[in-house]
């Protein structure tokens, strides 16, 4: 039994919920036969991936869904030997480099060399190249970004990529310039919402409009994230109440928990069980930039209207220090440390003012 979000998944374009007018330009592009390489932008859960499997299959049909996982090996200029899981089917390859870290322009190189130089069996029947689907690649170093843009070049009449991120400003000029950046922006609250009703009522089940209103609230305009606490609201309490709690997942409760203990005392003691906790998060996977969101979002709720600029600008500053280097973990808790210090001055300053 899957999922609802991987059961309800449209596969062709001319199914897609939303955005219906990028759909119709996307399957123009594909029947216009020149095909170039894409970059598809836009927020987690705004339908990225969806598009880009829709599109795979208005390209060369049904035979995209015939997946299978492969164990690439890749030796870097060291001799060190690199392992890495890629999807493919005899027409494209999924693979995400950032996987290896700072290994990645080996395995960028290689694999797409590898797809390029074998040629489709029927280009008559087929498109005369393949894809390669590169995922989070705005994760990539500019090291690999440099060598996927001479890639790009070389094997342009073999091959195209497609690029999927969360966002462009990472993604160097130089590969922007030879991708059209397609951009697809969060599905709105009242699109979440349609959705929601549409897949329980395929499913047989009744959804108030009051509870589909709060989760498409609390997805944070997430369809992915929407739809998964749709389900989980049905395994917990069916029938449906519009009075119904929507459970969040654990580790936002753990770090809603976390920033409340970062409010209510500012010590050195409080900031090692706080570095505990954020290796606790990282430890079970939880991306260091939704730490940082959710951090900022709980800690601005509990602060006065007069530091919420300042802290907002010490979460830039410290994510963007992050972006520049490697251990996650240091400027985290670096963040945590000028947050205790700015609000405890803040208190001190408050409570001589009072005397």
């Amino acid at each position: 039994m899957s999922l609802w979000i991987d059961k309800y998944r449209p596969k062709e374009l001319s199914k897609l919920d939303y955005h219906t007018e990028q759909a119709q330009h996307l399957k123009q592009l594909v029947d216009g036969g020149d095909f170039p390489h894409l970059l598809v932008t836009g927020p987690s859960g705004a339908g990225k991936k969806t598009r880009v499997v829709a599109l795979l299959r208005q390209l060369y049909g049904p035979g995209t869904e015939k997946l299978r996982i492969e164990h690439q090996s890749v030796l870097t200029a060291s001799k060190k030997k690199l392992e890495i899981s890629t999807v493919a089917s005899n027409y494209h390859l999924e693979v995400n480099p950032s996987d290896v870290g700072i290994h990645d322009r080996v395995v960028v190189q290689e694999l797409i060399k590898t797809l390029a130089s074998s040629h489709q069996l029927d280009t008559v029947g087929q498109r005369d190249f393949k894809v390669v689907v590169i995922v989070e690649a705005d994760k990539l170093t500019k090291d690999a970004q440099h060598g996927l843009r001479r890639t790009m070049e070389k094997y342009m009449s073999t091959c195209r990529i497609i690029l999927c991120a969360n966002s462009t400003s990472k993604v160097i000029p130089a590969i922007r310039s030879r991708c059209l950046v397609v951009r697809v922006p969060a599905p709105t609250n009242e699109q979440i919402v349609s959705i929601l009703q549409n897949i329980c009522k395929k499913e047989s089940l009744n959804l108030p409009i009051q509870l589909a209103e709060k989760i498409a609230v609390k997805s944070r305009r997430n369809l992915r994230r929407a739809i998964l606490m749709c389900e989980a609201c049905k395994v917990e309490s069916y029938p449906f109440s519009s009075t119904q709690e929507v459970s969040l997942p654990d580790w936002e409760v753990f770090l809603r928990t976390t920033a409340n203990m970062i409010v209510s005392e500012q010590s050195p003691n409080r900031l090692f069980e706080v570095r505990g906790r954020l290796y606790e998060l990282l430890s079970h996977c939880v991306p260091t930039n939704a730490i940082f969101q959710g951090l900022l979002r709980e800690l601005i709720q509990n602060v006065d209207g007069e530091l919420k600029a300042e802290v907002t600008r010490l979460a830039a500053y410290h994510e963007h220090r992050l972006n520049l280097g490697s251990k996650a973990i240091y400027h985290l808790e670096a963040f945590v440390a000028s947050f205790m210090a700015l609000y405890k001055k803040f208190l001190e300053e408050n409570m001589a003012d009072m005397f």
